[in-house]
């Protein structure tokens, strides 16, 4: 008999025994430094995107750097912290389909350096119009599409 799939909100709220805190490993110190790493839990990213008030913005950056301050560590993963994130985006989209008003505004959330994220549920199109409906404006580049100045947001 096949397992079911997880929801979007269950994959959220499943801790996988995190956050934890470790050694930043040797391979990975030549791009991040030494000192310590937090591996935060889903439920964690989530909470820091849902503190984003309407208006205002954040970087995945800040997210990383305000779950390292919070754990005490030097730096936060990069890679779970952006899975977590499109996972936070994905369980908000999954509980405003159910009814749900009040979800994460993860379209909030921008990439490091003001990007819109592609990984998020509808890709950059759907992020933009939740940022425009927000009175946000853009700048559009080549490959990326980003919020005009993103910073003062803060």
């Amino acid at each position: 008999m096949a397992s079911k799939k997880k929801s979007w909100q269950e994959k959220l709220s499943d801790n996988h025994n995190l956050p934890k805190v470790e050694v930043v490993r040797p391979n990975m110190a030549k791009r991040w430094g030494s000192g310590t790493i937090v591996i935060p839990a889903p439920i964690e990213v989530d909470e820091i995107m849902k503190d984003v008030p309407k208006g205002k913005l954040t970087t995945i950056n800040r997210v990383r750097e305000k779950l390292a301050h919070k754990h005490k560590a030097t730096i936060c993963c990069p890679i779970t912290t952006g899975i977590f994130a499109c996972i936070s985006a994905r369980a908000a989209e999954e509980a405003k389909a159910e009814g749900k008003k009040n979800i994460t505004p993860y379209w909030r959330t921008l990439k490091s350096k003001g990007e819109l994220n592609e990984k998020y549920p509808g890709g950059v199109n759907a992020q933009k119009k939740y940022l425009k409906d927000e009175g946000h404006r853009f700048i559009h580049k080549t490959k990326n599409i980003i919020v005009n100045d993103f910073e003062k947001y803060f």
